[in-house]
Protein backbone atom coordinates (compact mmCIF):
# COMPACT_ATOMS: atom_id res chain seq x y z
CA UNK A 1 0.00 0.00 0.00
CA UNK A 2 2.83 2.12 -0.04
CA UNK A 3 2.09 3.52 -2.78
CA UNK A 4 -0.79 5.40 -1.15
CA UNK A 5 -0.45 8.38 0.67
CA UNK A 6 -3.38 7.71 1.81
CA UNK A 7 -3.62 3.27 2.53
CA UNK A 8 -1.23 2.25 5.10
CA UNK A 9 -0.47 -1.42 6.62
CA UNK A 10 -0.73 -2.05 10.50
CA UNK A 11 1.77 -3.26 12.53
CA UNK A 12 2.24 -4.10 16.34
CA UNK A 13 4.75 -1.55 16.58
CA UNK A 14 2.88 1.67 14.69
CA UNK A 15 -0.24 0.88 15.41
CA UNK A 16 -0.38 3.14 18.70
CA UNK A 17 1.02 6.30 16.26
CA UNK A 18 -0.98 5.29 12.73
CA UNK A 19 -4.17 4.52 14.31
CA UNK A 20 -4.89 6.23 17.98
CA UNK A 21 -2.79 9.25 17.88
CA UNK A 22 -3.55 10.29 13.82
CA UNK A 23 -6.90 9.94 15.00
CA UNK A 24 -6.94 12.96 17.17
CA UNK A 25 -6.55 14.84 13.96
CA UNK A 26 -9.08 13.45 11.40
CA UNK A 27 -11.04 9.83 10.93
CA UNK A 28 -8.92 6.77 10.24
CA UNK A 29 -10.62 3.79 8.93
CA UNK A 30 -9.21 0.35 9.72
CA UNK A 31 -10.08 -2.47 7.75
CA UNK A 32 -9.71 -5.94 9.64
CA UNK A 33 -9.07 -8.49 6.99
CA UNK A 34 -7.41 -11.54 6.64
CA UNK A 35 -5.90 -13.20 3.08
CA UNK A 36 -7.90 -16.18 3.19
CA UNK A 37 -11.41 -14.45 3.46
CA UNK A 38 -13.35 -14.48 -0.21
CA UNK A 39 -15.33 -11.69 1.21
CA UNK A 40 -12.46 -9.64 2.52
CA UNK A 41 -10.26 -9.84 -0.94
CA UNK A 42 -13.27 -8.32 -2.40
CA UNK A 43 -13.37 -5.26 -0.06
CA UNK A 44 -10.48 -4.07 -0.06
CA UNK A 45 -9.89 -2.88 -3.76
CA UNK A 46 -13.22 -1.04 -2.80
CA UNK A 47 -11.44 0.70 0.09
CA UNK A 48 -8.40 1.67 -2.02
CA UNK A 49 -10.46 3.53 -5.04
CA UNK A 50 -12.70 5.43 -2.15
CA UNK A 51 -9.60 6.35 -0.30
CA UNK A 52 -8.25 7.92 -3.47
CA UNK A 53 -11.48 8.96 -4.33
CA UNK A 54 -11.85 11.12 -1.29
CA UNK A 55 -8.21 12.36 -1.71
CA UNK A 56 -7.15 12.08 2.14
CA UNK A 57 -10.12 13.28 4.15
CA UNK A 58 -9.52 9.68 6.03
CA UNK A 59 -6.72 7.91 6.71
CA UNK A 60 -7.44 3.86 5.41
CA UNK A 61 -5.05 1.38 7.66
CA UNK A 62 -5.17 -2.03 6.55
CA UNK A 63 -4.21 -4.58 9.34
CA UNK A 64 -3.86 -8.42 8.25
CA UNK A 65 -5.52 -10.53 11.01
CA UNK A 66 -3.73 -13.51 10.46
CA UNK A 67 -0.34 -11.59 11.73
CA UNK A 68 -2.13 -9.33 14.25
CA UNK A 69 -5.04 -11.60 15.79
CA UNK A 70 -4.58 -11.18 19.23
CA UNK A 71 -4.82 -7.24 18.36
CA UNK A 72 -7.64 -7.54 16.43
CA UNK A 73 -9.71 -9.28 19.00
CA UNK A 74 -8.25 -6.55 21.42
CA UNK A 75 -10.46 -3.79 19.76
CA UNK A 76 -13.77 -6.59 19.02
CA UNK A 77 -13.23 -7.90 15.96
CA UNK A 78 -14.79 -11.16 16.06
CA UNK A 79 -15.71 -11.66 12.57
CA UNK A 80 -14.65 -10.56 8.87
CA UNK A 81 -14.95 -8.15 6.69
CA UNK A 82 -14.49 -5.40 9.55
CA UNK A 83 -14.12 -1.71 9.37
CA UNK A 84 -14.15 0.21 12.29
CA UNK A 85 -13.78 4.55 12.22
CA UNK A 86 -11.26 5.69 15.28
CA UNK A 87 -11.52 9.15 16.15
CA UNK A 88 -9.66 10.34 19.03
CA UNK A 89 -8.42 7.16 19.86
CA UNK A 90 -11.84 5.72 20.30
CA UNK A 91 -14.22 3.22 17.80
CA UNK A 92 -16.75 5.65 16.82
CA UNK A 93 -18.71 3.04 14.26
CA UNK A 94 -17.90 -0.22 12.57
CA UNK A 95 -19.32 -1.69 9.15
CA UNK A 96 -19.50 -5.17 9.21
CA UNK A 97 -19.46 -7.39 6.10
CA UNK A 98 -18.04 -7.20 2.37
CA UNK A 99 -20.50 -3.91 1.51
CA UNK A 100 -21.17 -2.86 -2.10
CA UNK A 101 -19.03 0.28 -3.04
CA UNK A 102 -22.06 2.29 -2.46
CA UNK A 103 -22.56 1.55 0.67
CA UNK A 104 -19.15 1.45 1.88
CA UNK A 105 -19.05 5.30 0.07
CA UNK A 106 -21.87 6.35 2.10
CA UNK A 107 -20.93 4.79 5.32
CA UNK A 108 -17.71 7.27 4.73
CA UNK A 109 -19.52 10.24 4.23
CA UNK A 110 -21.36 9.77 7.18
CA UNK A 111 -17.83 9.66 9.36
CA UNK A 112 -16.55 12.81 7.32
CA UNK A 113 -19.44 14.76 7.94
CA UNK A 114 -20.02 14.37 11.01
CA UNK A 115 -16.12 14.63 12.32
CA UNK A 116 -16.51 18.09 10.51
CA UNK A 117 -19.45 18.99 11.46
CA UNK A 118 -18.35 18.69 15.05
CA UNK A 119 -14.96 20.54 14.68
CA UNK A 120 -16.67 23.39 13.09
CA UNK A 121 -19.06 23.69 16.39
CA UNK A 122 -16.30 23.43 18.82
CA UNK A 123 -14.55 26.07 16.30
CA UNK A 124 -17.59 28.76 16.95
CA UNK A 125 -18.05 27.80 20.41
CA UNK A 126 -14.34 28.22 21.50
CA UNK A 127 -14.64 32.01 19.66
CA UNK A 128 -17.47 32.28 21.49
CA UNK A 129 -15.72 31.59 24.56
CA UNK A 130 -13.44 34.37 24.12
CA UNK A 131 -10.18 31.94 22.69
CA UNK A 132 -10.43 32.93 18.26
CA UNK A 133 -6.93 31.58 18.10
CA UNK A 134 -7.91 27.81 18.68
CA UNK A 135 -11.17 28.44 17.28
CA UNK A 136 -8.80 29.25 14.16
CA UNK A 137 -6.78 25.92 14.30
CA UNK A 138 -10.16 23.68 14.96
CA UNK A 139 -12.25 25.73 12.02
CA UNK A 140 -8.90 24.67 9.68
CA UNK A 141 -8.91 20.74 10.84
CA UNK A 142 -12.79 21.43 9.61
CA UNK A 143 -11.70 22.87 6.65
CA UNK A 144 -8.81 20.11 5.71
CA UNK A 145 -11.27 17.49 6.43
CA UNK A 146 -13.85 18.60 4.19
CA UNK A 147 -12.36 20.26 1.56
CA UNK A 148 -15.83 20.65 -0.77
CA UNK A 149 -17.69 22.15 2.00
CA UNK A 150 -17.35 26.15 1.26
CA UNK A 151 -19.51 27.01 4.46
CA UNK A 152 -16.35 26.10 6.30
CA UNK A 153 -13.59 28.98 4.56
CA UNK A 154 -16.24 31.23 5.15
CA UNK A 155 -16.63 30.80 8.84
CA UNK A 156 -12.41 29.92 8.97
CA UNK A 157 -12.22 33.72 6.97
CA UNK A 158 -14.60 35.48 9.89
CA UNK A 159 -12.39 34.00 12.38
CA UNK A 160 -9.55 35.01 11.00
CA UNK A 161 -10.36 38.72 10.18
CA UNK A 162 -11.82 38.79 14.12
CA UNK A 163 -7.58 38.26 14.83
CA UNK A 164 -6.64 40.79 12.54
CA UNK A 165 -4.92 37.86 10.09
CA UNK A 166 -6.07 39.76 6.84
CA UNK A 167 -3.59 38.46 5.19
CA UNK A 168 -3.98 34.85 6.08
CA UNK A 169 -8.01 35.59 5.00
CA UNK A 170 -7.26 37.06 2.20
CA UNK A 171 -5.19 34.43 0.92
CA UNK A 172 -7.67 31.67 2.20
CA UNK A 173 -10.62 33.10 -0.07
CA UNK A 174 -8.51 33.95 -3.30
CA UNK A 175 -7.63 30.29 -3.41
CA UNK A 176 -11.16 29.28 -3.94
CA UNK A 177 -12.00 28.82 -7.56
CA UNK A 178 -14.29 31.77 -9.00
CA UNK A 179 -17.09 29.54 -9.49
CA UNK A 180 -17.26 28.58 -5.63
CA UNK A 181 -17.11 32.54 -5.08
CA UNK A 182 -20.06 33.17 -7.29
CA UNK A 183 -22.10 30.41 -5.83
CA UNK A 184 -22.45 31.65 -2.52
CA UNK A 185 -22.91 35.46 -2.30
CA UNK A 186 -21.69 36.22 0.90
CA UNK A 187 -18.53 34.56 0.32
CA UNK A 188 -18.03 36.57 -2.45
CA UNK A 189 -18.50 39.62 -0.34
CA UNK A 190 -16.15 38.71 2.36
CA UNK A 191 -13.47 38.09 0.19
CA UNK A 192 -14.33 41.72 -1.00
CA UNK A 193 -14.39 42.80 2.56
CA UNK A 194 -10.97 41.36 3.10
CA UNK A 195 -9.09 42.11 0.35
CA UNK A 196 -9.78 45.74 1.41
CA UNK A 197 -8.71 45.24 4.87
CA UNK A 198 -5.65 44.04 4.04
CA UNK A 199 -4.94 46.38 1.28
CA UNK A 200 -5.56 48.94 3.55
CA UNK A 201 -3.41 47.78 5.97
CA UNK A 202 -0.22 47.34 3.42
CA UNK A 203 -0.96 50.60 1.46
CA UNK A 204 1.62 53.28 1.24
CA UNK A 205 0.38 57.08 2.76
CA UNK A 206 -2.62 59.01 1.00
CA UNK A 207 -0.35 61.60 -0.65
CA UNK A 208 2.07 58.65 -2.07
CA UNK A 209 -1.13 56.75 -3.84
CA UNK A 210 -2.51 59.95 -5.06
CA UNK A 211 0.70 61.24 -7.01
CA UNK A 212 0.88 57.69 -8.17
CA UNK A 213 -2.26 57.81 -9.64
CA UNK A 214 -1.37 61.56 -11.13
CA UNK A 215 1.37 60.14 -12.67
CA UNK A 216 0.07 57.44 -14.31
CA UNK A 217 -4.09 57.17 -14.18
CA UNK A 218 -3.88 53.15 -15.62
CA UNK A 219 -2.09 52.01 -12.21
CA UNK A 220 -5.49 50.34 -11.04
CA UNK A 221 -3.10 49.13 -7.83
CA UNK A 222 -2.74 52.35 -6.77
CA UNK A 223 -6.11 53.00 -7.28
CA UNK A 224 -7.68 50.25 -5.54
CA UNK A 225 -5.05 50.86 -2.57
CA UNK A 226 -6.27 54.25 -2.39
CA UNK A 227 -10.11 52.86 -1.81
CA UNK A 228 -9.04 50.50 0.78
CA UNK A 229 -7.55 53.30 2.91
CA UNK A 230 -10.34 55.77 1.96
CA UNK A 231 -12.83 53.27 2.92
CA UNK A 232 -11.51 52.22 6.09
CA UNK A 233 -11.48 56.15 7.02
CA UNK A 234 -15.37 56.37 6.18
CA UNK A 235 -14.72 58.67 3.12
CA UNK A 236 -17.41 56.12 1.33
CA UNK A 237 -17.63 58.76 -1.32
CA UNK A 238 -14.01 58.99 -2.32
CA UNK A 239 -13.64 54.87 -2.23
CA UNK A 240 -16.23 54.27 -4.81
CA UNK A 241 -14.67 56.89 -7.24
CA UNK A 242 -11.65 54.75 -6.88
CA UNK A 243 -13.67 51.38 -7.56
CA UNK A 244 -15.29 52.97 -10.34
CA UNK A 245 -12.32 54.21 -12.03
CA UNK A 246 -10.91 50.35 -12.22
CA UNK A 247 -14.39 48.86 -13.05
CA UNK A 248 -13.93 51.44 -15.87
CA UNK A 249 -10.50 50.23 -16.64
CA UNK A 250 -10.35 46.75 -16.32
CA UNK A 251 -13.03 44.97 -15.37
CA UNK A 252 -10.98 41.73 -14.65
CA UNK A 253 -8.47 43.64 -12.25
CA UNK A 254 -8.17 41.39 -8.45
CA UNK A 255 -10.97 39.02 -9.55
CA UNK A 256 -13.37 41.93 -11.04
CA UNK A 257 -12.41 44.36 -7.64
CA UNK A 258 -13.72 47.17 -8.21
CA UNK A 259 -17.62 46.29 -9.50
CA UNK A 260 -17.96 43.37 -6.12
CA UNK A 261 -16.07 46.33 -4.06
CA UNK A 262 -18.77 48.80 -5.33
CA UNK A 263 -21.57 46.27 -4.82
CA UNK A 264 -20.43 45.63 -1.48
CA UNK A 265 -20.84 49.19 -0.06
CA UNK A 266 -24.33 49.18 -2.12
CA UNK A 267 -24.82 46.52 0.58
CA UNK A 268 -23.62 48.09 3.41
CA UNK A 269 -25.25 51.44 2.49
CA UNK A 270 -28.13 50.57 1.40
CA UNK A 271 -30.39 51.56 -1.70
CA UNK A 272 -31.79 55.13 -0.56
CA UNK A 273 -28.33 56.22 0.03
CA UNK A 274 -27.75 59.24 -2.68
CA UNK A 275 -24.19 57.90 -3.41
CA UNK A 276 -25.98 54.76 -3.76
CA UNK A 277 -27.54 56.47 -6.05
CA UNK A 278 -25.36 57.85 -7.79
CA UNK A 279 -22.60 55.34 -7.72
CA UNK A 280 -25.04 52.52 -9.38
CA UNK A 281 -25.83 54.35 -12.36
CA UNK A 282 -22.22 55.07 -12.67
CA UNK A 283 -21.81 51.51 -12.70
CA UNK A 284 -24.38 50.33 -15.19
CA UNK A 285 -23.09 52.67 -17.50
CA UNK A 286 -19.48 51.83 -17.24
CA UNK A 287 -19.84 48.08 -17.45
CA UNK A 288 -22.65 48.41 -20.41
Amino acid sequence: MANSPYIFDASADNFQRMVLENSAKGPVLVNYWSPKAGPCMMLMPRLVRLASEFGGRFLLVMLNTDELGQLARSHGVVSLPNIKVYRHGKVMDTLHGAESEDTVRSFIRKQLAGSTDTLLLNALSTHAQGDTASAVRLAAEAALADPQNTRIPLDLAKLLVLQGRYAQADDLLQALPAEVRDELPELSELAAHVSILRTAREAPPVMELEQAIAANPDNLEAHYQLSAVQLVANNYDAAMQQLLEIAKREPGFRHDAGRTGLLALFELLGDEDVRVVRYRALLQAAIH
